[in-house]
């Protein structure tokens, strides 16, 4: 796709590959010698040595032992075009979603209301009452104490955090004598903040969109979530929602969600900026109303989660495969990536990974996401870091000795996790940095969810006499060279020369 399609073809359709075991240096050999397995062929013809990690779980039947396979492959061993493509992302043709996707943002733009209680019974199975409703009017959720606690110590820190960048916004400088330039902030009027509902609602991504619009200044918040089977909120989204000043709520997911905030409806206030993570539907619905006349822009492609883990040998077997796995676990389309030194034991990595994600209660979604993912040796902890800059995770976990030293080697990211006590979840939930943050490699050019996110910037400049005497002269000749007159004249009859 342009912004969301397919680049190469994705490692999970593509085998790479890997060169014979007798090339092998010795610093690989602690890589699992169940790894050298021949994999089957993507295609006739194709000569394909992946060397795919084996699960050694005693307790697991074969067909689990599959499901919770890693391929693994060693970089030196992979030529320019095959490294390539193991950087490309699982995804489907974006030319088909889009064909899901259009229909139902034109059908919320020509029928408002009518049309999200269509899809949501078609999708979600509730018939909706009301599409919308107010937040002031709702009553207050009754939450488990322990669940308000730590959801209210998540919006504390997210709080601090956030609070920290505004005094960051504004800008005011004197470029010349009597020339004034200043930058100056205002929130953006109306933002839709979706929090997906898919597999699993998820309450924090509801404080993460929420606080910093509210301490923005956003005066209409939409907050769009999809309904219990009863119709109701979920308590935590509404605990958040109300705690954080969010003004209404659609019941709806999905692009029937996006598209009623988008081009607004009878009860959805229309938005000026969508906020969110969702599935490639949900992308899709996004990046459509952004290039539509809806006039909306969006954060960034926020899609499938995703996180490559940095480890070396100090790295606990246990605590790599629980970051991976807290990742797989979001979604079927999912992807974790393991890159190691040639001393690391993957033996053990792979087995803590059989032996917790066989205790998930999302265990089958778990390996659907395994499926697709992969490990890479590579020869030192600086080919580490160039890797991971050409995938270009969403997050980024650095479980190495001295790990800060390594920050400044870090280009491409979205989030990252420094060090042996940091695990992705913290992130996720309650540190205060940002969980919605761009994916697909697209942290080359985004960055996550920020204050100035929620914010537009309008630049001001103020001269004195004295500053046009000093400045207009050069202004003047500038716009004589382009042949704008009207410009030249505008300053040279205030500074009464010709």
């Amino acid at each position: 796709m342009n912004s969301c399609g397919s680049l190469a073809a994705s490692a999970s359709s593509s085998h790479l590959a890997v060169a014979r075991a007798s090339r092998h240096a010795a610093g690989t050999s602690r890589v699992s010698s169940a790894c050298r397995l021949r994999a089957p062929s993507s295609r006739a013809g194709d000569a394909v040595r992946c060397r795919s990690q084996a699960v050694a779980e005693p307790a697991a039947d074969p067909d689990q032992i599959q499901k919770m396979s890693m391929r693994t492959y060693v970089l030196a061993e992979l030529g320019a075009e095959e490294q390539k493509a193991l950087l490309a992302r699982p995804r489907k043709d974006f030319t088909s979603i889009l064909g899901t996707v259009q229909p139902i943002v034109d059908a919320v733009s020509a029928r408002g209301d009518s049309a999200v209680r269509e899809y949501t019974a078609k999708f979600d199975g509730v018939e909706l009452e009301s599409v919308v409703v107010l937040v002031a009017d709702l009553p207050e959720p009754v939450l488990d104490p322990d669940v308000k606690e730590a959801f209210d110590l998540a919006y504390a820190n997210i709080e601090t955090f956030h609070l920290a960048q505004k005094d960051l916004a504004d800008v005011d400088v004197e470029t010349m004598p009597g020339v004034r330039c200043r930058r100056v902030s205002r929130p953006i009027g109306a933002v839709g903040l979706y929090v997906p509902g898919g597999t699993a609602v998820l309450p924090s991504t509801s404080l993460m969109l929420s606080v910093p619009a509210r301490i923005a200044g956003c005066k209409t918040v939409v907050l769009a979530t999809p309904p219990r089977s009863d119709g109701s909120i979920v308590p935590e989204v509404l605990y958040v929602a109300k705690k954080a000043g969010v003004t209404h709520i659609l019941k709806a997911g999905g692009a029937q969600a996006v598209a009623a905030m988008g081009h607004g409806t009878e009860t959805c206030p229309k938005v000026d900026k969508i906020f969110g993570p969702g599935n490639q539907f949900v992308t899709a619905a996004k990046m459509t109303l952004q290039n539509s006349e809806a006039m909306v822009a969006i954060d960034m492609p926020a899609g499938p989660s995703e996180v490559l883990v940095i480890a070396d040998a100090g790295a606990p077997p246990a605590h790599v495969a629980a970051d991976l796995l807290s990742q797989a676990e979001h979604g079927p389309d999912s992807q974790v990536v393991l890159v190691v030194t040639p001393d690391v034991d993957l033996d053990a990595i792979v087995a803590a990974i059989a032996t917790q994600a066989a205790a998930l209660p999302r265990a089958e979604i778990t390996a659907q996401a395994l499926g697709h993912s992969y490990a890479v040796v590579v020869k030192d902890i600086a080919e580490a870091c160039t890797f991971s800059n050409g995938y270009a995770p969403e997050h980024l976990i650095v479980n190495v000795e001295n790990a800060e030293a390594l920050l400044p080697e870090l280009d491409n990211a979205g989030s990252i996790f420094l060090g042996r006590w940091t695990p992705e979840s913290v992130g996720d939930y309650a540190s205060g940095t940002n969980h919605v943050l761009p994916t697909y490699g697209y942290s080359r050019m985004y960055s996550g969810v920020c204050l100035d996110s929620f914010l537009k910037y309008m630049t001001v400049q103020e001269l004195t006499k004295e500053g046009l005497q000093a400045l207009g002269p050069a202004v003047a000749r500038m716009a004589a060279v382009e042949g704008l007159e009207a410009h030249r004249r505008a300053v040279t009859l205030r500074l009464g020369i010709e």
